[in-house]
């Protein structure tokens, strides 16, 4: 009879790091890896009540880089009223073929 061993990879130790004078840690290429962080990215670091932290990924700018986005040059502009009728007669079937 063959048993397997069920390998969960959050519960494998991890390595120990070392804080520095500076009180700076340096988180190992596997951990970034992990992470999905290359060079020049950010993490976020949350407290957790319990003495633990949570690092993940930051994420890549912020929701002010979206402003303008579907702006077209010459596009009409609309009102938040005209983009919700727009989306019901889309929603009833009715809108408007291009």
């Amino acid at each position: 009879m063959l048993v397997r061993k069920a390998v969960f990879p959050y519960l494998t130790p991890m390595p120990t790091l070392t804080v520095t004078s500076k009180g700076q840690i340096t988180l190992r290429k596997e951990l970034l890896e992990h992470l999905g962080i290359r060079p020049g990215q950010q993490i976020d670091v949350t407290k957790l009540p319990d003495g633990r932290i949570e690092v993940r990924a930051a994420a890549a700018g912020d929701i002010s880089t979206v402003f303008g986005m579907l702006k077209r040059a010459g596009g009409p502009v609309l009102s938040i009223e005209d983009m919700n009728e727009i989306a019901r007669a889309g929603w009833a079937g009715r809108a408007e073929k291009p």
